[in-house]
């Protein structure tokens, strides 16, 4: 249903739920498909159940126009046909009447042979609806209940599944497969060589989505271009090989009939764009290749679907237990009562281990857990570069792949040459999480492709340039890098350089990820450049006052803007979505943009409710039970109940050794606060750059604490206790009522 609906407008469209249906008795998700009501007379006719796609289409925010391709054809005065009833969906005009001929699809496959080749010859467009393909769990009701006599539909209860699934599908497809080599064999026998003709799958066959079928042949949909022959199609709206959406199928098909110049609220509301054909072998062995691509590709997508929510919760329970494992398992009292239980398992009666022992393991121990964790959404990309999807278990498959990838990472980023060296490991995993996500999206975005952090395809929200997932990432990425590669200059004094270094990287970030050609992301502009300016300033050592950040968030927008503005100069059927915003924005329906916008936000946190409970319990663990120990040791003199690990010395000194982390994290925060803002998945865009920027801060943390001489000798450090400013204290055996540490 949904498909035909697609056809008839160019956008996105359903029916309504189940529930609110008022021409449906069916009592099935997807409503069963009904011949018009007049059909039988080949004249007029009305589509059954059309209020109630009107009305979903009104209550959607995508300016939906349905019945747009009839109304277009019966403006420019083309004839057309409609064999079937989904057909007749596609060629309905707004009111969900028909001036094109419709025609009820013939219960024989032979028959459907001399109707088409009669529709070719006296129309210039025919739409056949070869059948549908359903899984046994919502098997097609009666006939009697479908109203293809006009009646009113009767109550009928839910048919029960078929004895034999298999053979009840395998019975649909070859139903299907006779009546499209019919209507293909009807095309045939007028021996028209100049005919497009088109074989599309617009449907599911059940509840879980699948990529579908789409193949061409004949002339090109628009004029120049080469014939769909030998080769592959993509479109402007995917831009991948192999890749075409449903609301693609529409301009196609208005070009190829020679409607270009729709009216406005029609083009604003056409979101798709021709496919066009990539030339390929002509050679059998060719085309086989390009199909058993195309099958790939759909098993990675399969692969990669049942995998995503359970990774996500994996990442979310793996970084709060790293937080809470450094703010309560890491802290003094916790430490002492640790080393008391080792030494009572090593029956070390007497004696205790002392913590001055242990330090340097722990905090080696956490720099590798937290570069590690840090590694794990850049490996998650590169894990793609291996058909992991081909193995018997593609989960184990990802799995083995991606720590394979993250162990080498880590290994490299705390080799031995840099391994001591503060922001090095910082900067080596940020630096390679920022080029990975940039060579992929300037070359195609091939690695995002059911990525597990990158692109479901099966979605089909978007396909190329940056989206929110790879924005946050490449942005939090970038921020690190820049105060990696800066610190070393601000601590000798070259300020100046080391805010022209940061500007550059934030030109050029800004540039990759709002270039219409290469990131095309709208929303990513407005929070890369005033991080990177506010940075740049404090890098330079300029105090941030109100007016400065007003200028440099004015700056943001207009350079977003011109981003957007130049992709609009395009042509419409080769814009990218940022051109297309201002398209709908100059056509007044910018806020339907944002209100479905702030939909998706609201539907990351109630369809996801798992994660969502999880993440909210985070957050709260975080600011009311972690957040004030990490507070006070951060202010401590002393190191508070962390000075066993930095030897006594306040954890704010590292800010002496260094000096860009604090514009670091400002810039972070005003980088994920903005995306958070202005892009459409909400709060998940500060948690994907937290995900990345905490453990590698931890991992800094620990590296500077390495570098700290044991026994926690600082100069000039006034100390809190007796026993904060031990560095060799000695957790004892069995520990009595008298000890302060129980």
């Amino acid at each position: 249903m949904d498909g035909w609906l697609a056809l008839s407008s160019g956008a996105r469209a359903a029916d309504l739920p189940l529930e609110e249906r008022t021409t449906d008795a069916s009592r099935l998700a997807c409503r069963p498909l009904a011949e018009t009501v007049s059909a039988l007379d080949g004249v007029g006719g009305a589509v059954p159940g059309w209020p109630d796609y009107l009305e979903a289409a009104d209550a959607s925010s995508f300016g939906t126009v349905l019945g747009l391709w009839g109304d277009e054809l019966r403006e420019a005065g083309i004839g057309a046909t409609a064999i079937g009833p989904g057909a007749a969906i596609a060629l309905a005009l707004p009111d969900g009447t028909l001036a094109a001929t419709a025609v009820p699809r013939p219960t024989e496959p032979t028959d459907l042979t001399a109707l088409v080749s009669d529709a070719v010859a006296t129309t210039s467009v025919v739409v056949v609806d070869a059948g549908e393909i359903r899984d046994f769990a919502r098997p097609a009701p009666p006939e009697e209940s479908l109203g293809t006599d006009g009646a009113e539909p009767v109550e009928t209860p839910t048919p029960s599944p078929p004895p034999n699934p298999e053979l009840y599908r395998a019975q649909q497809v070859a139903l299907v497969e006779a009546n499209v080599a019919a209507a293909l064999a009807g095309i045939a026998e007028t021996g028209t060589d100049a005919t497009t003709t088109v074989v599309v799958s617009l449907a599911d066959s059940g509840r879980s989505p699948a990529m579908q079928v789409l193949a061409a042949t004949g002339p090109a949909f628009v004029a120049g271009q080469p014939d769909l022959t030998h080769g592959i199609l993509t479109t402007t709206s995917t831009r991948q090989p192999g890749y075409v959406q449903s609301t693609d199928l529409l301009p196609a098909f208005l070009d190829a009939s020679g409607i270009t110049d729709l009216a406005t609220a029609s083009r604003a509301a056409v979101i798709g764009s021709p496919p066009r054909v990539l030339e390929g072998g002509v050679d059998a062995a060719a085309g086989a290749d390009r199909i058993e691509g195309l099958v790939d590709a759909e098993r990675h997508a399969q692969a990669m679907r049942p995998i995503v929510a359970p990774f996500y919760l994996l990442v979310v329970v793996l970084n709060v237990a790293l937080y809470a494992g450094v703010a309560l398992g890491l802290s003094r009292p916790a430490a002492t009562r640790t080393g008391a239980a080792v030494a009572r398992w090593m029956k070390l009666e007497g004696r205790g281990v002392p913590l001055s022992h242990v330090r340097p393991h722990v905090l080696r121990a956490l720099r590798v857990v937290a570069v590690a964790m840090a590694s794990l959404p850049v490996s998650t990309y590169l894990a793609n570069l291996v058909p992991w999807w081909r193995v018997d278990s593609p989960s184990l498959g990802l799995a083995g792949v991606t720590l394979a990838i993250i162990a080498v990472v880590t290994a490299i980023a705390l080799a031995r040459p840099w391994r001591h060296q503060i922001l090095t490991p910082l900067g080596i995993v940020a630096g390679l999480t920022a080029v990975v996500l940039l060579v992929d999206i300037a070359t195609g975005a091939t690695l995002q492709l059911s990525a597990v952090m990158g692109v479901p395809v099966l979605v089909a929200g978007r396909f190329y340039g940056f989206n929110n997932t790879a924005f946050a990432l490449f942005a939090t990425a970038c921020v690190l890098l820049s105060v990696a590669i800066t610190n070393p200059l601000v601590r000798r004094g070259r300020r100046w350089l080391a805010a022209g270094i940061i500007a550059v990287i934030g030109v050029v970030a800004a540039v990759v990820d709002g270039a219409p050609s290469i990131g095309a992301d709208f929303g990513g502009p407005p929070a890369i450049l005033p991080a990177f300016a506010l940075l740049s300033l404090m890098a330079a050592g300029i105090r941030i006052t109100w007016k400065r950040v007003v200028l440099v968030l004015g700056g943001a927008g207009l350079a977003t803007f011109a981003f957007a503005y130049v992709d609009y100069l395009r042509p419409a059927s080769e814009r990218s979505h940022l051109g297309s915003f201002i398209a709908t924005l100059f056509d007044g329906g910018a806020w339907e943009v944002v209100l479905r916008k702030l939909e998706a936000n609201l539907r990351i946190l109630a369809n996801n409710r798992p994660l969502t409970i999880l993440a909210i319990t985070g957050v709260a663990l975080v600011v009311f039970v972690l957040a004030r120990p990490l507070r006070t040791a951060i202010t401590s003199p002393g190191g508070g109940k962390f000075s066993w690990l930095s030897s006594g010395a306040p954890i704010s000194q590292m800010g002496t050794v260094a000096p860009m982390l604090r514009p670091g994290l400002v810039a972070l925060a005003v980088v994920l606060g903005i995306g958070f803002a202005v892009n459409d998945s909400g709060i998940a865009i500060p948690a994907y750059g937290v995900a990345v920027a905490v453990p590698l801060l931890l991992a800094a943390c620990a590296s500077w604490m390495l570098t700290l001489p044991a026994g926690g000798e600082v100069a000039g450090e006034a100390g809190e206790s007796s026993s904060d400013n031990e560095a060799d204290a000695v957790a004892p055996a069995d520990p009595g009522p008298a000890d302060p540490t129980r």
